[in-house]
């Protein structure tokens, strides 16, 4: 589960953040100058008036040989900007090395369009108002500058052929989707693979599955359904969600056809929007 971001989650976060410090032998100046962090922020953290980013509690962990404790007990966003389910996976989501989804009828947040998310987050249930909506918009737009490196995460993309031809907004929004996507795969910057409705039966019917390898941490799996999602760490259930991912993967079409397929799909959208 994650911690919800709260003063008692950070005080706590701070007093672990101390007590490792104090056990390693090192002063905060000290721990600042290896963390490459100023010596009040890390003050600020251990009080816990602050929250670390992403980036400091890797280098704490670095520093102090915590195996990547300070990341894993990060205090998340409590919800606010991202649902409360997704929060965990979203943190994870920013430390991956390699990332492998399956959608089923949704392109997954990180690679949405702004036009396409525009038109998921003005569907949902309870409506939201213009400024909320607006606000979890920038907030999944950002998601996807972990596409910026162009070496990790590495990423592969396995769609049910519903992705494509769901109409989410209007053919001119899909159209400009589905050649985001393809703009992403011919650049080599993601593999894409799509499940076609020929296929019938497959493993992975039971719904979307995240699967993230880390450079330090176990690899985990993300499960989400109605208003619910888990992070799964337990490895048997991680090598299951693997096996799933892998088989469906099998039925799928190759990257080459994949794309050709998209494109094809792309073209009618643009046809209809004429």
């Amino acid at each position: 589960m994650a911690i919800e971001d709260n003063p008692q989650s950070r005080v706590r976060y701070g007093e672990e953040l101390r007590r490792l410090r104090e056990a390693a032998g090192l002063t905060q100046e000290e721990l600042s100058q290896r963390a490459v962090m100023s010596r009040t922020h890390i003050a600020h953290i251990e009080a816990g008036r602050r929250r670390p980013d992403v980036d400091d509690a890797r280098r704490l962990d670095q520093v102090l040989g915590t195996g990547g404790f300070f990341v894993r007990f990060l205090p998340t966003l409590d919800g606010r900007k991202v649902a409360e389910h997704f929060a965990e996976a979203a943190e994870l989501e920013l430390q991956a090395t390699v990332i492998r989804e399956y959608a089923s009828t949704l392109v997954p947040g990180f690679l949405q369009t702004e036009a396409y998310a525009r038109e998921v987050l003005s569907s949902g249930h309870p409506a939201k108002s213009n400024e909320e909506r607006d606000r979890l918009l920038v907030t999944r737009l950002e998601r996807a500058r972990i596409l910026d490196n162009f070496d990790s995460p590495q990423v592969w993309m396995l769609f049910g052929e519903a992705v494509l031809r769901q109409m989410i907004g209007s053919p001119a929004i899909m159209c400009e989707q589905l050649r985001h996507i393809m703009k992403l795969g011919e650049s080599r910057r993601i593999r894409v693979h799509v499940l076609s409705f020929r296929v019938g039966a497959h493993a992975a019917l039971e719904g979307p599955v995240k699967l993230m390898w880390f450079q330090d941490l176990p690899p985990v799996a993300y499960v989400e359904g109605l208003k619910s999602g888990r992070v799964w760490e337990l490895p048997s259930v991680v090598r299951q969600c693997e096996e799933v991912y892998n088989h469906a993967l099998g039925d799928a079409l190759s990257h080459r056809k994949s794309l050709a397929l998209i494109r094809s799909v792309a073209e009618d959208y643009e046809h209809e929007a004429q």
